[in-house]
Order: C-alpha cells, then structure tokens, then sequence
C-alpha cells in the first residue's frame, strides 16, 4: 500500500505490504521505490509487515535544499515509526541505509528489536565506504561503467573484454536506474546531499552503544563497503554476529539468501528484549 507520510517536517513517500511483527527497510544511495526489485517484492512480505521508504532528497518524498546530516536522515526515520504508530520494528539498513540504521540504533536504542547491517561501513578514517561522491563529475556511462568495478569486485576490466557485450548491458542497466528520475526537481541536489552526508558519516566511537541483537552481512565480493568495515562493527557491538554471503555489493538482490538471513534472523529475535536501561 502506498502511502504519503509526514515526517521531522518534510512529506515521504513510503509503501507497507505484508503480516507480521513490523520491519523498517532502509535503502541505499539514490533508493526510488520505483526501481525495482526492491524488498517489497522478496521473501520478507511473507513474514513481517514491511515498511520502505524514499529518504529526503530521494524519489518521490520531498527534497529540501541541503546539506543533509545523518542525524537529519535517523529523525526521518524515527518520525516514519511514529507515523505508523510503531513503538519499535526490526530495523535493517542496506549500504547508506545500513549507517542511517546505525544512528538510529546509537540515539534510539529502545525502537530497535534486531538490526540487520548490509553491504554497509561505520565510517571513520579507516573503515568507510569507498567515496562513491567522487564518481558524480563522471559522465552517466563512465559513472555507471566504475561504479560496477567498485560494487563487485569479478567486473575486471578482463571480465568487460572477454564478455564486452554482457558488460556493456551490465553498465547500461545501472546507468538507466542512475539517470532514469534524475531530471526530476531537486533530484541531482538531493543526491549530491546525500552523498555528503554519507561522507561525514563516522559512528566507530559509538557503535558500543547499540543494544539490539546485530547481524552484519556482506558481499564476497563487495569492493564498496570496505572488509575493515565489516570487521570494526563485529568488534564494537556487543551482540553481533556477521555472515559473508555470495555475490557483491547487491547480494542482497541477486538472489534470496540475503533476505532469508534477514528473515531467519529477525524471526529469532525476541521483540520485548530491548529496553530504555
């Protein structure tokens, strides 16, 4: 069901679907409910009621002029609970939503039941995500094209020459879901505020404060949320577990095993474990 949300001032596009004990999906840089597949579609609608929606600056939810903070982006997430007369939801993030989840786990220890980190990093000078922000100045195909070399580490300039067709329908592909609303007003701003956000971001000081039983999932073969990364959060959450499945940066759209991890794992969680101590 498609729904317009108020949250922290500003109007959000947000979609719910699904029966269950509640789940807030966080996506990734530049998420638009209209590309697809998204979680709404997976496996995950079986089992929890799904909420996902566009982050300021993104699709169809309001694009306020900038800079945006992750501080900015946790309040959006804490008011969508809110508008959904949600007390608390499993919370999973995937790559910029995975350090939106973070600061809303730090802040609001007491909204989360299990927190699921996907393909994401906890920032910091040591384990950040590569600066996906220095790609913008590319041109749309060279963007894309760069971006899949860094997204999944087998798109080997040898890959692209051996399997030149396939990867120039590979580049095409994410040059479209890049490009295919970014005319929209306040859409190039809005990215570009986004991704200044994601810079800045740094929580490794502060991920002790997470209290929700954690999982950290990874890409084999992710070259954009960094191994030290992964590594940093398992450390400095107290209860976390970490899994590395096949594929990249996307595993978890490449097939089901992501989503059924998230499933298994927030299945397991006891919803009344958390608590404001």
């Amino acid at each position: 069901m498609l729904m317009k949300l108020k949250s922290n001032g500003l109007n959000f596009c947000a979609e719910v679907g699904g029966s269950g004990p509640k789940l807030l999906f966080l996506g990734g840089t530049g998420w638009d409910l209209r590309l697809t597949p998204n979680p709404l579609q997976s496996l995950l609608v079986e089992t929890f009621t799904l909420a996902v929606f566009d982050q300021r600056g993104m699709g169809r939810s309001d694009k306020p002029q900038g800079p945006y903070s992750m501080l900015d982006y946790a309040q959006d997430a804490i008011g969508i609970l809110d508008a959904l007369a949600w007390d608390r939801a499993h919370l999973v993030g995937y790559s910029f939503g995975g350090m939106v989840a973070q600061e809303v786990a730090i802040r609001w220890p007491a909204r989360v039941d299990a927190l699921v980190l996907a393909a994401t990093s906890p920032g910091g000078k040591e384990a950040a995500s590569y600066p996906v922000e220095e790609l913008l100045g590319l041109s749309p195909y060279e963007r894309a094209r760069r971006g899949l070399e860094i997204a999944d580490l087998r798109f080997t300039k040898e890959y692209q020459e051996a399997q030149p067709e396939k990867a120039r329908q590979m580049v095409e592909r994410r040059m479209l879901a890049q490009t295919r609303f970014i005319d929209e007003p306040g859409a190039r701003d809005g990215l570009a505020a986004q991704l200044s956000a994601r810079a800045s971001h740094d929580a490794v000081d502060r991920l002790h404060h997470i209290r929700s039983r954690t999982l950290i999932l990874s890409g084999e073969h992710d070259g954009q949320a960094s191994r030290k990364g992964q590594v940093v959060m398992a450390e400095r959450i107290s209860d976390a577990t970490s899994k590395t499945l096949p594929g990249g940066h996307n595993f978890i759209f490449e097939n089901t095993d992501g989503y059924a991890e998230i499933a298994e794992f927030c299945s397991g969680q006891n919803e009344s474990a958390v608590t404001t101590e």
